[in-house]
């Protein structure tokens, strides 16, 4: 089993471990017995999940004589809004869950924004644990305490900083999901390499197939390293005041193609459309160099993932989904952009750059 470590300690002490290895789940009932201060254990899941491991969670966590039970909501990203969350508050205030219980995230992205949204709120705040099942959630969404949910006008706009109490991350639930869902998360591990490590994205560019193949020393290495990098930046600039922007390479436009789409684009497939015309931006303007951008390109094309924009996507409501990006400021579009890989553009001390809306026009009609 792999440990990291995010270490929060700035005001209090709010670091928490990274479990990583085969098996995780059937250990986390005993792992939790030992924390007498926890009266209940809410499992918050979807539809999906919640039949694989839902059940199997709740029978181990029950026969550990832990009080527990499972909710569950419908399955998608369309199911990621405040209704969502509201019904989930009134069935736990059913269930008289109190201050002293605790929420375990089990499942995808979704199911991680939301349950931690519900922690953060519920009771003005309940400790959670994250048990991510995707490979998306694995390096990424259950890690940094980040949790909203979406509205009409825009993905992630209400929500707030909350960081889990744990994270147990099982490599055997990966085994479950369709290439497909594996290609999505290696988007996000992709951009890690990007922005931070030029000897994981080598590695990628070295062992697509034995990801494809599902080898568990491949799986554990991508997932541990990508934990470390956003671990490190989280501890850094939890509240993405500067650093942390760094994260969200090929969001600004790959959140807006999810947007637009009505969520009919999976995030890791309007990541990568993201991150490669973000990357153009950069080549155009003389960030980059295009010994990097096509290295990006080919990684992207290896992995099956697409990198342009469907032509039927409406331009206009994507450059103004991109104005309520969370980075905008007076509607100005923002993004971070790669000068090299393994290293983002700063500019006087910034990482968010301020891009104009001719420009982002113009790539995209160009795709």
């Amino acid at each position: 089993m792999e440990k990291v470590r995010v270490n929060l300690k700035k005001t209090e002490d709010r670091s928490y471990e990274i479990l990583i290895g085969e098996d995780i789940l059937k250990k986390i009932p005993l792992d939790l017995k030992n924390k007498k201060t926890v009266h209940s254990y809410v499992i918050i899941s979807d539809s999906n999940v919640a039949s694989l491991y839902g059940q199997k969670l709740l029978k181990g966590l029950t026969n550990s004589g832990l009080n527990s039970h499972l909710i569950s909501f419908p399955a998608g990203e369309v199911h990621k809004d405040r209704d969502t969350k509201a019904r989930i508050e009134d069935e736990m205030s059913k269930l008289k869950i109190g201050r002293d219980s605790c929420v375990i995230a089990l499942g995808g992205g979704v199911v991680g924004d939301v349950a931690g949204f519900v922690a953060a709120t519920y009771n003005r705040g309940i400790p959670y644990i994250q048990v991510p099942t995707t490979l998306v959630a694995c390096v990424d969404s259950s890690i940094g305490g980040k949790a909203a949910v979406d509205t009409p006008y825009g993905k992630n706009l209400i929500g707030a900083f909350y960081q889990p109490w744990r994270v147990y991350i099982d490599v055997n639930t990966l085994r479950t999901l369709h290439e497909k869902e594996i290609r999505e998360g290696l988007a996000e591990v992709i951009k890690y390499g990007v922005i931070k490590d030029k000897n994981l994205f080598e590695y990628l560019e070295k062992n697509i197939d034995h990801i494809f193949s599902f080898n568990t020393d491949a799986l554990i290495h991508i997932i541990k390293r990508g934990c470390e990098i956003k671990g490190q930046v989280v501890e850094l600039d939890e509240k993405e005041s500067n650093l942390r922007k760094i994260l969200n390479f090929g969001h600004t436009i790959g959140h807006a193609i999810e947007n637009i789409s009505d969520y009919k684009i999976s995030h890791g497939e309007a990541i990568s459309m993201g991150m490669v015309t973000e990357g153009k931006i950069a080549l155009e303007l003389g960030f980059w160099k295009l010994d990097g951008y096509e290295r990006l390109v080919s990684l992207f094309n290896k992995t099956g993932l697409p990198t342009k924009p469907p032509h039927s996507l409406d331009l206009s409501r994507m450059i103004n989904a991109m104005k309520l990006d969370k980075k905008a400021r007076q509607r100005r579009i923002e993004m971070v952009l790669p000068r090299k890989i393994g290293a983002m553009v700063e500019v006087d001390g910034s990482y968010g750059i301020k891009i104009e809306e001719g420009l982002i026009r113009s790539i995209l009609e160009s795709s």
